[in-house]
């Protein structure tokens, strides 16, 4: 007859290095989500209700110097209606329909944002004033 207890194991699960590991996924997220978008001019957008998330094909900046540029490269004021509409014919091969975003300053003139999405309407893309 077997008299002896039995002898009870107690699984464990060894968390030594969990905070190493988390410390460095949080790291890795802070820098990709700094890395996200470099291609945008840095302006002071009006606040908005509502975020607008979409693919952003073609980036339109306007400053508070009243400077525009698509992507990184400063155009022209004067030039803006056909440099968009090369822009977005170059990118219709990719997608079926290209999206440009303005991204405008809080002190940029309503009337070059509002020229800029009629340029944009007329080269058959879809527009989207980035506010935050």
């Amino acid at each position: 007859m077997n008299i002896r207890k039995r002898l009870k194991s107690h699984p464990e699960v060894y968390t030594g290095s969990l905070n190493d590991i988390l410390f460095i996924l949080l790291l890795f997220f802070l820098i990709v989500s700094t890395l996200a978008n470099p291609n945008i001019i840095k302006v002071n957008n009006p606040r908005g209700t509502k975020d607008t998330k979409t693919k952003q094909n073609i980036v339109v900046s306007i400053d508070k110097d009243q400077h525009i540029y698509i992507g990184q490269s400063p155009v022209d004021i004067m030039n803006i209606d056909s440099l968009l509409f090369y822009e977005v014919n170059k990118m219709r091969p990719l997608v079926d329909t290209p999206s440009v975003v303005i991204n405008a300053d809080t002190s940029s003139y309503y009337g070059e944002v509002f020229r800029i999405m009629q340029a944009a309407k007329k080269a058959g893309a879809k527009v989207v004033a980035n506010v935050k």
